[in-house]
């Protein structure tokens, strides 16, 4: 087998590998938060606490690339409506409010979050592989929203129907 596969089935292939899903968030030029939904984040090493997030080039990408920082959020199982929100798809006119720590944009009701400085940078095809130093980091109990064969899942596996997400309050900023 030396050709490539083509694109369809090599989506497909990928989508059987259940990840999690996150928010990655940084500073834009002016200051104001951008973010994107990435599936692409991965812990690299424990000394020192290291990770990494594959964007690929658009607003955030631009952002993590100006200023060396990001932000995860790794989402809940209810954040549907913020994943989509963050993916392009918005479910309403306003995004979810989010919290500012150490000049890190963060989502409150994530599970976990991480504040990285970028120590490392790889350039592989329309991607950006941003490596990061976790700076500081913070969790609570929650089921992950997981994604597996091209739907939604909660950390148990269930799929997790459009109707079962919870939307997220309209109050807050527009990104």
């Amino acid at each position: 087998m030396s050709h490539q596969p083509d694109p369809a089935s090599f989506r497909a292939a990928a989508s059987r590998f259940s990840t999690g899903v996150t928010v990655v968030t940084s500073s834009g030029e002016d200051g104001a938060a951008v973010g994107m939904t990435a599936n692409s984040f991965t812990t690299v090493s424990m000394q020192p606490p290291t990770v990494l997030v594959s964007l690929k080039r658009g607003r955030t990408w631009q952002a993590v690339s100006t200023t060396r920082r990001y932000a995860v959020n790794v989402l809940a199982a209810d954040a549907v409506a913020i994943c989509r929100h963050f993916a392009g798809t918005p479910l309403a006119q306003r995004a979810p409010a989010l919290d500012a720590r150490d000049g890190f944009f963060l989502l409150p009701q994530a599970i976990a979050q991480f504040g990285c400085e970028v120590v490392s940078t790889i350039e592989i095809a329309d991607h950006t592989l941003f490596i990061g130093e976790v700076r500081w980091c913070r969790h609570q109990d929650g089921l992950p929203l997981a994604f597996y064969a091209s739907r939604f899942r909660n950390g148990l596996g269930a799929e997790i129907q459009p109707n079962d997400a919870l939307a997220y309050p309209a109050e807050g900023w527009t990104i």
